[in-house]
């Protein structure tokens, strides 16, 4: 019965840790997780600065409580070419009357803040992915029993730091 326990708690008697398969589907989930907050940064990142969408004015025209703290705002979009207004999405931390710079989605149907404030709310994300991966080269050292590992340590620490900081500044600067 002891060893169908061991399966919920996760120890192998007489191991320090997963085996061998345990160790290499921890770091590929490890890796999909960080990689994929990068990836998935990459289309609000390029967006922010330009390189994809129309550039524009964003009019925030409401912002109806959906509850528990979330918003549902409304937009108007004036592309820079001229032409007519686009009723678009705009973000839920807006409020009704901000008019801010914004790039409108390939899609059209929703605007997102550029400049500044734009390119580090898209590196929240980016700093999470950074932020987990920080400690990777030392969870692999310490498994390989290789020297080196209190450096490993101490550069996981500060990139992690570097992460959370990149994070804490892009939500900031999405409010």
């Amino acid at each position: 019965m002891s060893d169908f326990a061991d399966v919920f708690t996760g120890v192998t008697p007489g191991r320090r840790g997963p085996g061998p398969i345990g160790k290499i589907i921890l770091i590929a989930c490890w890796i999909a997780v960080c990689a994929a907050s990068i990836y998935f940064s990459v289309p609000a990142l390029r967006l922010a600065t330009g390189q994809i969408g129309t550039p524009g004015t964003l009019t925030v025209v409401s912002c109806e409580e959906l509850g528990q703290g979330r918003y549902d705002c409304k937009g108007s979009f004036q592309p820079d070419s001229g032409g007519p207004a686009i009723a678009v999405a705009a973000s839920p931390d807006s409020d009704a009357g901000d008019v801010e710079r914004a790039q409108l989605t390939p899609e059209g149907d929703q605007a997102a803040p550029t400049g500044t404030k734009g390119v580090l709310s898209a590196l929240a994300l980016i700093g999470v992915g950074i932020g987990g991966l920080g400690y990777l080269p030392y969870v692999l050292m310490y498994w390989a029993g290789l020297p080196g590992r209190r450096f490993a340590a101490v550069t996981g620490g500060v990139i992690t730091v570097a992460g959370l900081v990149l994070c804490i500044v892009g939500v900031g600067a999405a409010m």
